[in-house]
């Protein structure tokens, strides 16, 4: 269910979704408001669970994972045990960023990065030895266009 939000709301989490380390002085200036009702939106935003986290985002290449392989997952099986074993694998794997299951011929899309060709066939290895899987298909990013963490803001009265 979507939250009930106000042009006030909207634009808080469109400056934390920006920058979330802004002192709350500067997001109060910014959306024209007094910092006690921005701080307690904020909480209550928190609390609510619509805010989630707020985390330091990194640039992976500055850490040497220069590589992003999208690999694309069929199985033959469907069952509770294979599900459980592949999900623990996958979320076991420190260079899966996101995990998928999928409507279609494809079951399942992983976003994985890592530093070479070399480290994601050492990925690959450990995926298959840990869950046996039907067909991987894998493909190299050669570019990024676009990335961002921001969710787009409904307007009000949309949804």
């Amino acid at each position: 269910m979507a939250a009930a939000l106000d042009e006030l709301d909207r634009n808080i989490l469109a400056l934390l979704q920006e920058d979330s380390s802004l002192p709350l002085d500067e997001i109060a200036r910014r959306v024209g408001a007094s910092k006690t009702p921005v701080w307690n939106r904020i909480r209550k935003m928190k609390t609510s669970g619509l805010i989630t986290a707020e985390v330091a985002l990194v640039d992976p290449e500055k850490l040497g994972l220069e590589s992003c392989f999208f690999v694309l997952i069929r199985t033959s099986q469907h069952d509770a045990d294979w599900l459980n074993r592949f999900l623990a694998a996958v979320r076991a794997r420190p260079e899966v960023m996101e995990a998928h299951r999928l409507a279609g011929d494809i079951d399942y899309i992983l976003k994985v990065r890592v530093a070479n060709a070399r480290a994601y066939d050492a990925f690959y290895r450990a995926l298959i030895k840990d869950v046996a899987i039907f067909n991987v298909t894998s493909a190299l990013s050669m570019e990024e266009i676009k990335s961002t963490t921001a969710l787009p803001i409904p307007a009000a009265g949309s949804g």
